[in-house]
């Protein structure tokens, strides 16, 4: 089969760079106003329980009763979001999904995060092309405000990315990270 022919979602599920003139580029665009759609609806929204049904719409799986979310939350696809039990997500979070973006139970998020699974290359005759790189936030981690989280990067349990911080590789379990890009500052005792 064509790799082309396959959907583009799963390619980018997959890590597949998606080419600017690829036949079914469209379907980002659709899909992105029809999440569009859903959203404004729950950003305007202040009962938890809608809010959580919206998002459990949006991402296509069921969002917990013991989630909360501040809206707004902008997210530019959905259904590339996991989100576990016990998560708390702060006002104005943004959610570039396509490349994948899992956020494992307990996590607490900060408000103007940032979580980006998707990027561009470097070379301006490449930098149209869609780079997925899925993230992974463990069990327990703590994201603080304004930071952002680059493609491929997952954050260890337990972990806390600091206030600002831009985390650009792996973070270990039980550690600290802060700055630009984010380093390990210290580990956190158990």
């Amino acid at each position: 089969m064509d790799k082309k022919s396959i959907d583009i979602f799963e390619r980018l599920k997959n890590g597949k760079n998606i080419a600017p003139k690829d036949p079914m580029g469209h379907q980002l665009m659709e899909a992105s106003y029809a999440t569009k759609e859903l959203l404004v609806r729950m950003n305007n929204s202040s009962d938890p329980s809608e809010i959580r049904a919206l998002l459990s719409n949006i991402t296509n799986s069921e969002i917990d009763q013991s989630v909360n979310v501040f809206t707004p939350l902008y997210i530019n696809y959905g259904k590339h979001t996991k989100i576990g039990k016990n998560v708390f997500i702060n006002f104005n979070c943004t959610i570039l999904d396509l490349g994948g973006v899992t956020i494992e139970d307990g996590v607490l998020i900060a408000p103007n995060v940032n979580l980006l699974s998707e990027g561009h290359p470097i070379a301006p005759q490449d930098r149209q092309t869609l780079v997925p790189g899925p993230i992974l936030i463990k069990k327990n981690a703590w994201i603080g405000a304004n930071a952002t989280i680059l493609p491929g990067v997952t954050i260890g349990e337990n972990s806390v990315v600091a206030a600002g911080a831009i985390v650009s590789i792996d973070v270990p379990d039980n550690v600290i990270v802060g700055g630009i890009p984010a380093k390990v500052i210290r580990e956190i005792a158990q």
